[in-house]
C-alpha cells in the first residue's frame, strides 16, 4: 500500500493494514486517526512515538499472536499478511532438526521463566545468532526482559510498516 492509499483508505481498512504490523489497538487507532501523513517518515516517526507508550498488557496480548521463533504457526490465527511477514523475517532460520530442537528447548525454557514467547526481530539474523540471543536473554531479570521485548516488538512493527509502505 502506498502512503496516498493509506491516507485515503477507510478507517477500517487503515486499521486492518496497521494490525498486520502489530496487533496493538492503541497504536492502530492513533496512527489511523492522525491521517493524512505528508511523508512515510512522518508516519514512521509517529509510529515510533506511539510504540514507546505501549503498556505491558498490550504487548503481552500482541505476543499471543506471534509464532515462536523457528515455528511457522502462531498460537493464534495469523492473517495471510502477518504469516508472510513472519516467514520473511525468519527466512534465515534454518529448519534442520538440531536447530529446531535447540530453538524448541530454548523457547520452552523461556516461556517457563517469563510466561510468554521469546520475541526477537529475526530479520537478517541466522539461526546461531537467534539461539545465542535466546540463551543470553534467559539470564535477564523479568523487568529487563520486558523492556527488551517492548523494544523488539516496536522494531518489528516499524519494519513491517516501512516494508509495506515502501513496497
Amino acid at each position: 500500500m502506498h502512503l496516498a492509499e493509506f491516507n485515503q483508505a477507510s478507517e477500517t481498512d487503515a486499521k486492518t493494514f496497521l494490525k498486520h504490523c502489530v496487533q496493538i489497538e492503541s497504536w492502530t487507532n492513533q496512527l489511523s486517526a492522525q491521517r493524512p501523513y505528508t511523508s512515510i517518515e512522518e508516519l514512521l516517526g509517529l509510529a515510533k512515538q506511539q510504540a514507546a507508550t505501549w503498556q505491558w498488557a498490550e504487548i503481552k496480548s500482541a505476543l499471543d499472536n506471534h509464532p515462536r521463533i523457528g515455528e511457522k504457526k502462531a498460537q493464534a490465527h495469523l492473517s495471510n499478511q502477518e504469516q508472510d511477514f513472519s516467514n520473511r523475517e525468519q527466512a534465515s532460520i534454518t529448519s534442520d532438526e538440531e536447530t529446531q530442537e535447540a530453538l524448541l528447548a530454548g523457547n520452552i525454557a523461556y516461556e517457563q521463566k517469563y510466561g510468554y514467547i521469546f520475541l526477537i526481530k529475526a530479520s537478517g539474523l541466522n539461526s546461531q545468532e537467534v539461539l545465542q540471543a535466546l540463551r543470553y536473554r534467559l539470564m535477564n531479570d523479568p523487568d529487563t526482559e520486558q523492556r527488551i521485548v517492548h523494544q523488539q516488538l516496536s522494531e518489528i512493527a516499524l519494519l513491517r510498516l516501512m516494508q509495506e509502505l515502501s513496497a
